[in-house]
């Protein structure tokens, strides 16, 4: 049923969904629209709000990009692509390599969403390697388990109302982690999301003849060719002591930094990334070539995410993100509210995928709506996070690592994870409201 299901779904998503830079644009265009039509913002206050958030992200852009670049050279180490092959030995057909990229892409994520997006892209491109099985699926699967990143252990909505002083404290205190990532309905939520998410990628596998396969030998990284060291400078680009000079003080680094009790953020996982790659190449050369090949990935991440900086500006300074949140709240009930929290940030991640921008956009809409239902507010947080994280499957703003990585386009895979989007979407809404 889902296979019949995904299939229209697919064709529509291939046929219809532009390419993100055209993506971007178009709600570019539509959210300016909306703040001029609804917020009754002038034109020229609405291009100042553009422009002067246009460069917001820089920041977060060159994080993003050193995610996959430096996720991208410690998976092309000789010690990790040995292990990635032993591990995608383990499946045995394509519906195995389905759901075996699935749950360590859902690991990896719920750990942190930046080792989560890179280890389930490599992995899949690792498994299809070695098993024959629909690339767009695989690669969909990859990205699918991106979905339980905001119920994890690094998801920022939690983490930011766990930390003394953040910006509504004053209103709700610091509420624990207890309360949010470790609460019973969310690790329900993440348990069923564990189990159902493989199940659907695996139901979708398309027959053999729908299949669409990728040659192994595009996925092979060409290894350069050995060459007599006669320069200076050629001694030191292949020297092992140089590398490990500056690799080994790294990681002792980051064992004193995670002794003294420092937890996991995209700064630190990109430096582990890039100091075990230093090590794991052996030589500065090796390091180099894979930089070469993994930087090809980063164009969509360079050229887009600026443009989401000015959405996300004019969604927020124009208050479109705040109206569109309290009409939805508007709504709601006791019983109801963190259901309509969850579509409300869902509706606004298409415009805002920013986990701790769009808290700040909602808080002061959800919090007073909670204290005046009487709701639970860890729920109604935890309900903002899992909207935020939820339509990503939709939004091909975070897909832009997979992608480079995996080099396939959005329209690609968009169409599995539309299936995925409804059916999870039912999952945590039931979690949300009755558990």
């Amino acid at each position: 049923m889902l296979r019949l299901i995904s299939r229209p779904a697919v064709k529509l998503v291939e046929r219809y969904l532009p390419d993100p830079y055209v993506f971007v644009l178009l709600l570019t265009v539509i959210a300016a629209a909306a703040a001029i039509g609804i917020e009754r913002q002038s034109p020229l206050a609405v291009l100042e709000y553009w422009g002067d958030g246009f460069w917001g992200l820089l920041s977060f852009s060159m994080q993003m990009l050193l995610v996959l670049v430096t996720g991208f050279m410690l998976a092309s180490s000789p010690p990790v692509k040995r292990l990635l092959q032993r591990l995608a030995g383990l499946a045995k057909n394509a519906g195995a390599a389905i759901v075996l990229v699935t749950l360590v892409s859902l690991l990896a994520s719920w750990i942190n969403w930046g080792f989560g997006l890179v280890v389930g892209a490599l992995f899949a491109k690792e498994l299809a390697r070695q098993i024959r099985v629909d690339y767009r699926l695989l690669v969909a699967s990859a990205y699918s388990g991106f979905l339980v990143w905001h119920g994890g252990l690094a998801g920022s909505i939690p983490l930011t109302i766990a930390t003394d002083g953040h910006f509504s404290a004053a209103q709700i205190g610091v509420i624990s982690t207890s309360q949010t990532i470790f609460s019973f309905f969310n690790l329900v939520i993440v348990v069923a999301l564990f189990i159902a998410v493989p199940l659907i990628n695996r139901l979708m596998l398309p027959s053999e003849k729908e299949s669409i396969y990728i040659d192994p030998a595009l996925l092979d990284d060409d290894e350069p060719t050995r060459k007599r060291l006669t320069r200076p400078a050629e001694r030191l680009e292949n020297s092992m002591t140089l590398a490990l000079l500056v690799g080994v003080p790294g990681l002792l680094y980051l064992v004193n930094y995670f002794v003294g009790g420092g937890g996991l953020n995209l700064n630190v996982v990109n430096f582990m990334f890039l100091f075990l790659a230093i090590v794991l190449h052996r030589t500065p050369q090796s390091l180099l070539n894979a930089l070469n090949e993994g930087i090809k990935g980063g164009a969509g991440i360079i050229i887009q995410f600026p443009f989401y900086a000015g959405i996300m500006a004019i969604m927020v300074q124009s208050g479109l993100a705040e109206t569109m949140s309290t009409a939805l709240v508007s709504i709601a009930t006791e019983t109801s509210l963190p259901f309509w929290s969850f579509i409300s940030a869902g509706i606004v991640n298409i415009f805002v995928p920013s986990g701790g921008g769009q808290w700040a956009v909602q808080a002061p809409v959800m919090l007073p709506a909670a204290e005046a239902l009487g709701v639970d507010i860890p729920r109604v947080a935890m309900a903002v996070a899992w909207g935020d994280a939820w339509t990503n499957l939709l939004q091909p703003f975070w897909a832009l690592p997979v992608l480079g990585i995996a080099g396939l386009k959005a329209k690609d895979i968009m169409g599995f994870c539309l299936i995925q989007l409804l059916f999870t979407g039912i999952i945590i809404s039931v979690g949300l409201t009755w558990l």
